[in-house]
């Protein structure tokens, strides 16, 4: 049935970041609905944040494209270009290939709650604007390394 059933879903707390850089997103909660709808092209994640967190690292994607919708709360959106509110209802998109390092933050005082919708390519990285790191993404591997390729652990 392609409905998802929202109570059995995958849910996915925290981040894959290596080392310490994980503890900062101990309480950012994704719901996996593309998962749970079984796709495996496109990613579709439920992602909440409470007030003071943070999405993810400042990033950007040789190969994916990502989208988020919020639904609930305020969003400041940090990239290279400055900061924007962005609330819901509304929308910002990154395609891959453009090398504008992004993240949202929660500064509001409510939790927000917003779609993160991404394309799943078979290889990409992922280049983080403000540590030394990049992820790389191949079949059957997820790795993070330095900028010259030692790895991270």
């Amino acid at each position: 049935m392609p409905k998802v059933d929202m109570q059995t879903a995958p849910v996915w707390v925290g981040s894959d970041y290596p080392g310490t850089l994980k503890d900062e997103f101990a309480d950012r909660r994704r719901i996996r609905l593309g998962d749970a709808a079984g796709l495996t092209t496109m990613g579709v994640n439920l992602t909440t944040l409470p007030p003071g967190a943070r999405s993810s690292l400042r990033h950007w994607h040789e190969v994916e494209d990502e989208m988020v919708f919020v639904l609930e709360g305020t969003l400041t959106l940090i990239d290279d270009s400055g900061e924007t509110e962005i609330g819901p209802g509304e929308a910002a998109g990154f395609p891959g290939g453009d090398a504008n390092a992004h993240h949202f933050e929660n500064r509001g005082d409510a939790t927000a709650r917003f779609l993160e919708i991404g394309t799943r390519p078979a290889r990409d990285r992922c280049h983080y604007a403000d540590v030394d790191m990049i992820c790389v993404d191949e079949p059957g591997s997820t790795r993070f390394v330095r900028r010259d390729g030692t790895p991270l652990e």
